[in-house]
């Protein structure tokens, strides 16, 4: 490796880094929130992301590509918030192997009280730091990171 393909993977290794320690930052700010004392930032995680779902809910291993969860990790997450009442989980008509899963109406209640509070709190913390040109200029640095690696 040349000493400037060097420097370049140590700036993208840099990079990663910082996005990486920032969000870590963020997270536990965000999980001491009151919000969260009967569900986990990871379990609103998973609510947030069923909550863009059609009605139908969405197949376990969609859900799964929105997440930071081994499946099987994600599997024993659903049954303990379905065990809440906040999910309902039901096998797939199209194929029997997969579950489908959807929001209850609690969940979806839980849901939206948490969200509002939640984007509050991430904007106070966003807003600490950055700038609102600044904000708009990191959601379109992290989408056009993520659509990149996404079709890697």
């Amino acid at each position: 490796m040349t000493r400037r393909e060097t420097d370049r993977v140590q700036i993208s290794a840099d990079a990663w880094e910082a996005l990486y320690r920032a969000q870590v930052t963020v997270m536990r700010r965000l999980q001491r929130q009151p919000e969260f004392a009967e569900l986990t930032a990871r379990e609103f995680d998973v609510l947030f992301n069923l909550s863009r779902s059609a009605e139908g809910g969405m197949r376990l291993n969609e859900l799964n590509e929105y997440v930071l969860l081994t499946q099987s990790s994600l599997s024993r997450m659903l049954e303990r918030l379905e065990l809440k009442g906040l999910v309902h989980r039901w096998q797939d008509p199209q194929d029997l192997r997969g579950l489908r899963i959807r929001l209850t109406d609690s969940g979806r209640a839980v849901q939206v009280q948490i969200a509002e509070q939640f984007r509050v709190h991430v904007h106070e913390l966003m807003s600490a730091g950055l700038d609102p040109e600044e904000m708009v200029i990191l959601t379109r640095l992290s989408d056009r990171l993520r659509q990149a690696v996404s079709s890697l």
